[in-house]
């Protein structure tokens, strides 16, 4: 149940990704990001999707992994593909009434479904080979020039995190509610669409109710630690920087340089 959340857990493989600094997975990721938002051209597209097949292979996470945390957006993909298909004008394709499928509209959502897709396995790699404590430190040592400006960034990092880490637990605890009460005979998979999604309001509320205890017993176990500000501790753990770091960063930022170029070069 909660392995069909993408983003926010953790799978040990002993994988090249889970031996990287993470300072050097973030801005890599980041700066693939950047350049996935420019993708205008099918070649460009082709590049950025093998590259992220290769990241998937190396990363030894099991792909059907993948296929379960991608399928709570399908409706989203669903959707988006859909909209761009009716309400794009262009060349007619299929028509129905007052809904039109034009061929530009077709082409913009497959662009738009396809950059999403990997969007999403790229920032579900970066969460699934680096640990939370080591995601906070990286991006806390990342942004620490910006605590010469009163930028409180330690406590920054610990909430982003934090919250990446929320995002499983909230789905656990959707699942033990789903659960009790279908052990009461409460079903809502034999419900149909607008039934079950009527039928989720009311567990709205206690999921808010758990996910605030938790988020309370959180906040007393780091005051318990006496983490404070955070300002000023150590780490057990040193971050440095090896040659696999240089290699993996100079791969991205030639991606990154190679789909720049498709773009300028309409290639």
């Amino acid at each position: 149940m909660a392995d069909s959340v993408l983003v926010g857990q953790y799978v040990e493989t002993h994988s090249i990704f889970h031996r990287l600094d993470p300072r050097t997975k973030l801005v890599s990721i980041v700066m693939l990001m950047l350049s996935f938002m420019m993708l205008g051209t099918g070649l460009s597209y082709v590049v950025a999707t093998f590259f992220v097949l290769g990241m998937l292979l190396l990363s030894k996470v099991p792909v059907h992994f993948f296929w379960r945390g991608l399928r709570p957006v399908l409706f989203i993909l669903l959707f988006t593909f859909v909209y761009n298909a009716v309400f794009t004008k262009g060349t007619i394709l299929w028509s129905w009434f007052f809904i039109e499928v034009t061929e530009e509209g077709l082409r913009i959502g497959l662009r738009f479904v396809w950059r999403i897709i990997l969007l999403i396995l790229l920032a579900s790699i970066l969460t699934l080979t680096t640990k939370p404590l080591d995601l906070a430190y990286g991006l806390e040592k990342l942004l620490a020039p910006l605590s010469k400006l009163g930028v409180p960034v330690e406590q920054f990092s610990l909430m982003i995190v934090i919250a990446i880490r929320f995002i499983p637990t909230i789905k656990e605890e959707l699942d033990r509610i789903l659960l009790a009460q279908k052990a009461r005979g409460y079903d809502l998979t034999v419900l149909s669409l607008p039934k079950r999604i009527y039928a989720y309001i009311p567990i709205i509320i206690p999921l808010l109710f758990t996910t605030i205890q938790r988020a309370e017993q959180l906040s007393y176990a780091i005051d318990a630690r006496a983490y404070g500000n955070g300002k000023g501790r150590t780490s057990f753990k040193r971050l440095q920087f090896q040659q696999i770091d240089y290699l993996a960063g100079g791969a991205a930022l030639s991606i990154a340089v190679i789909l720049l170029c498709l773009k300028i070069g309409k290639v």
